[in-house]
């Protein structure tokens, strides 16, 4: 048995995602889609596959080159894209006389390859369909002879409902007496030539198989859930579960355009973290989430487990840490002072353990946006974010960033030069701490990088959601430079002042990016912190020598 992938198409619907990678190689379970049907081909025992070619026809080509099978592997590349007849045709030299298998690349099935070739050679037609019910797709027409009569409305009806083609057929050579030679051609016209000639096309009825065309984002996501929700169970709990009786609960984010599920089955749960399909080759968000969150958990960092992931698809299940955040504890006990220190002494202790220990071994390519936390980084996603995002956008005023950038390059200098250098997590907060039985737990790393502590540090400590109290940020701040201290050696004099930068540069990027969320995004209920924040700022400038930032003391000053 030989067989054709057919992986010329240009994935029209699956724009803009099919622009950069082709439709053959999008992941599932994070495995391409042409690497899983060729090897369940090399499994059913087929002595040889052929893949045609048109779009992107490249990336497939280096695929296959790169991951060696047991078997002939050959990509015939069309300049002209010919149709899945003309493919088939384009293929004469590949077949011999036996009768060849054909399948659409954007099928994801369990269907035995092996048992639909036998059953086709077990009648003496030419040509075998495999049919399924499937509403969504269902045109094809049989009569009750189990042969094909049409592929439409406008065809010969069958004396049974329609029947959907699965995109899997087998064929005998004589098929290609039906296409003409080197055009673009249709195999659903060389079919209706073939009932035309008298020819009976056998169909081949199955059901209660896993079958999925992946035409649309909306299916390819569905199919990456069918394969991955049962893998993700099976490896977090050590035993299989029904896929149908598996609950989904949509749970509300924060800030991040991902999308969050709770999936429960029983008394199991997980956390489905949904952070879109792939949009460019450039290192995803979700990338940097699998490889961070990996890491920080090889480090022996509180992080949740990550027990599957495809970054393709964005698809990551995560352990369930439950729902109680370190804002809600720091918020009933905000007036037991003593209580509230005892509360962060464990997150800070965690915080600069993750500072000083994931910052051994990363690999800065791991990262989405930049490597570091660098003078660029604060003058861009800080100090302009501020200016444009938060002055402009949401106050409505007309400040040229020109005016402020003489203060905005003081303040990323210092924050850099003063900066004590680790790992950074860039959203250090307290709606990003999970206190759970088994302790604190840090989420949202995937904006980790190298970067200062402090900077972690003053997310913490002047959190809007918490707004801890100015006494227990001094003596927070005091804790986390005697715990470092416990690492390395550490200059207090230079520990205080990067702090006082890094809490001026963490201070405006809050204010823009609440400004940001709440009036671009539509997400109002950033909206009340905003005023936090303002004061917050107030305080962060008065920690400096009057004349230090002049020209943004003016700005802030009237807010």
């Amino acid at each position: 048995m030989k067989a054709l992938v057919l992986a010329a198409g240009f994935g029209t619907r699956l724009r803009p995602y099919s622009e950069h990678t082709p439709k053959p190689l999008f992941t599932i379970a994070g495995r391409p889609l042409l690497d899983l049907l060729i090897r369940s081909l090399v499994d059913a025992g087929c002595e040889a596959v052929a893949v045609n070619t048109h779009h992107l026809h490249h990336r497939i080509a280096e695929w296959i080159d790169r991951n060696p099978y047991p078997i002939p592997v050959i990509c015939r590349h069309e300049s002209a894209i010919l149709g899945t007849g003309g493919a088939i045709a384009n293929m004469a030299d590949f077949w011999d006389e036996r009768p060849f298998l054909v399948i659409n690349a954007d099928v994801v099935t369990d269907l035995d390859w092996a048992g639909i070739y036998r059953e086709h050679r077990r009648h003496p037609h030419p040509a075998t369909l495999v049919l399924h019910d499937c509403p969504e797709f269902n045109t094809v027409s049989v009569d009750d002879r189990g042969c094909i009569r049409g592929f439409g409305a406008n065809d010969a009806s069958g004396e049974g409902k329609p029947l959907a083609f699965t995109g899997i057929q087998v064929l005998d050579p004589l098929c290609l007496q039906f296409i003409p030679p080197a055009a673009f051609f249709s195999s659903i016209d060389m079919y209706r030539s073939m009932i035309r000639a008298g020819h009976c096309l056998k169909a081949l009825v199955r059901s209660g198989h896993r079958w999925h065309d992946i035409g649309t984002p909306e299916r390819y996501r569905d199919a990456c859930l069918e394969a991955m929700i049962p893998e993700a169970f099976q490896r977090a709990f050590g035993e299989p579960v029904h896929l149908e009786d598996v609950k989904r609960k949509p749970l509300s984010g924060d800030g991040s355009d991902r999308s969050w599920w709770r999936l429960r089955y029983e008394d199991r749960s997980l956390i489905l973290a949904d952070h879109g399909i792939r949009t460019s080759l450039e290192t995803s968000e979700a990338d940097a989430f699998v490889s961070i969150g990996t890491h920080l958990r090889d480090r022996g960092l509180p992080v949740p487990a990550l027990y599957r992931s495809d970054t393709f698809s964005g698809l990551v299940f995560l352990e369930d840490l439950g729902d109680r955040h370190l804002q809600e504890e720091a918020l009933r006990l905000r007036d037991d002072t003593d209580a509230l220190a005892a509360l962060y002494d464990e997150v800070i202790r965690i915080l600069i353990r993750m500072s000083v220990r994931a910052a051994e071994g990363f690999d800065d390519g791991w990262t989405w946006q930049t490597a570091s936390y660098d003078i660029d980084l604060v003058m861009e996603k800080e100090c302009r974010y501020f200016l444009e995002a938060f002055l402009n956008g949401y106050k409505g005023a007309s400040v040229s960033f020109a005016s402020l950038e003489a203060d905005f390059r003081r303040l990323a200098e210092g924050a850099v030069q003063d900066g004590e250098m680790g790992f950074l997590h860039r959203d250090f907060q307290s709606r990003n701490v999970l206190m759970t039985a088994k302790g604190p737990h840090i989420i949202d790393f995937q904006g980790g990088r190298r970067g200062p502590l402090q900077y972690d540090l003053a997310s913490l400590l002047i959190d809007p959601y918490a707004d801890l109290p100015e006494p227990v940020q001094n003596a927070l701040q005091q804790l986390a430079l005697k715990e470092l201290q416990r690492h390395r050696p550490t200059d207090p004099q230079r520990f205080h002042r990067g702090y006082r930068y890094c809490r001026l540069s963490r201070n405006l990027q809050i204010l823009g990016a609440y400004a940001f969320l709440s009036r671009q995004k539509g997400k109002a209920w950033f909206e009340p912190y905003i005023p936090i924040a303002v004061r917050r700022l107030k305080h962060s400038l008065s920690a400096f020598e009057q004349g230090t930032f002049p020209a943004l003391g003016r700005v802030v000053k009237n807010l």
